[in-house]
């Protein structure tokens, strides 16, 4: 994984409703919809109304939901797939086994203990 990658992916993460979102989808079995005008609909799981009123309670737009979903998509921490009418969000399990390469492999841009670089 590229360096600038994983820091989009830390940078998503940063913000705390984005943190609590994503340990939301990430907790879910099953994946999550919105249609295309912002109703909600059951996709076997929560829908992103669901994780609305997790985040945020009742009363929060959920455009604001939206635009974090965009930003965990852009940084590659989730897939949002259009299906008939609906937006589908789930993890993207592939970046984050590749996020967690990075964090315990070794780096290879240098030798720490020599300052020898590869």
């Amino acid at each position: 994984m590229e360096t600038k990658d994983a820091a989009a992916m830390f940078k998503a993460l940063g913000d705390p409703t984005r943190l609590s979102i994503f340990q939301f989808v990430r907790g879910c079995c099953c994946e999550v919809a919105v249609g295309e005008q912002g109703e909600v609909r059951p996709v076997a799981g929560p829908t992103v109304g669901e994780v609305c009123c997790h985040v945020h309670g009742p009363d929060k737009p959920l455009s604001s939901v939206s635009f974090h979903l965009k930003e965990l998509r852009t940084a590659g921490l989730i897939h949002m797939d259009k299906r008939g009418k609906n937006m589908v969000c789930s993890t993207d399990r592939a970046s984050l086994r590749r996020l967690a390469e990075f964090l315990t492999e070794p780096s290879l841009e240098g030798d720490c203990c020599t300052g020898v670089s590869k």
